[in-house]
């Protein structure tokens, strides 16, 4: 059971992240989830609120959601919402001491992202039958998305205003509400040429669509959709591998990163808000130059 008054304290902390960082509502959503999780476990067990915690109490907490066999990643998770919650607390001055503190956080392996190789990627971009007006959107949209590593939900969300084609570049609007610029590339400014020009406006007849990528129903695309087009694209390019929204933009960090781009670069490109995520890819790169040295090399 949640009281108003931790209830009331949930909400001022979900508005301080919100002005102060611009997350996401999903990410705000599940930040309140776990301290009402939290507010509910200390007062039916400690008789106490949020802003009495001991690290104790906290240690418990974590213990017993241990005991119910909850995934390191989630409780790490979870650990993280409390240290913001708490050092915010303390910044605020509702607490004088933050009981998150010297709790370490469960070790987690890191799991490599899904990718595809180049010329898997080459296979997928060619598999739509550009002939058809749909054929030929389904290829610009994964030209755009190959070239960009934009997230799904950005690229189903563009709109011809954030497209530049004689500068080569489109301006994104990511998390949190965060603009970047990221080059086009040729072959993208090829293929949304092409696009724009004549197969846009046979799907929309008459009609006006906001979105870039439009449907026969004359809306956007929603990403459930796209994402059945990437699938069934892939089956026709004979790719067998399992397959996630973010493989396209996982290939395109991985190959820049193959080729020698900075990880700064990357960083910028993809719209992550810390170098540490974007590190991932320096991983996957070093496992594919292991695999290669064990597939060819004589002592391998």
């Amino acid at each position: 059971m949640i009281v108003e008054e931790d209830q009331a304290t949930i909400e001022r902390f979900a508005d301080a992240l919100w002005m102060e960082r611009g997350l996401s509502r999903n990410t705000l959503a599940a930040y309140q989830s776990d301290l009402r999780a939290l507010a509910g476990w200390l007062r039916e067990t400690r008789d106490r609120g949020l802003l009495a915690a001991r690290r104790l109490d906290l240690l418990d907490y974590l213990a017993q959601l241990a005991k119910r066999h909850r995934k390191a990643r989630s409780t790490a998770r979870l650990l993280s919402c409390m240290r913001q919650f708490y050092q915010h607390a303390v910044r605020e001055r509702w607490m004088t001491e933050d009981p998150s503190a010297r709790i370490d956080a469960p070790r987690i392996g890191r799991p490599l992202p899904k990718t595809l190789t180049e010329p898997e990627v080459e296979w997928l971009l060619e598999a739509p039958d550009t002939e058809s007006p749909e054929g030929y959107r389904d290829r610009a949209m994964l030209e755009v998305l190959y070239a960009t590593g934009l997230r799904v939900s950005e690229l189903v969300g563009l709109e011809p205003g954030q497209v530049g084609l004689n500068q080569g570049l489109v301006r994104v609007v990511g998390k949190g509400g965060k603009e970047r610029l990221v080059p086009l590339g040729d072959e993208a400014v090829h293929w949304l040429t092409g696009f724009i020009r004549e197969p846009r406006k046979d799907i929309l007849g008459e009609r006006l669509c906001p979105q870039l990528f439009p449907t026969r129903r004359g809306t956007g695309m929603t990403r459930q959709a796209f994402w059945y087009l990437i699938k069934r694209h892939a089956r026709t390019a004979g790719i067998d591998k399992p397959l996630s929204p973010h493989t396209l933009r996982h290939a395109f960090a991985t190959h820049l990163v193959n080729h020698g781009a900075d990880l700064r670069v990357v960083q910028m490109l993809l719209g992550h808000s810390d170098l540490s995520t974007t590190q991932i890819y320096t991983y996957v790169a070093r496992e594919r130059l292991k695999a290669l040295h064990q597939k060819h090399h004589p002592r391998g």
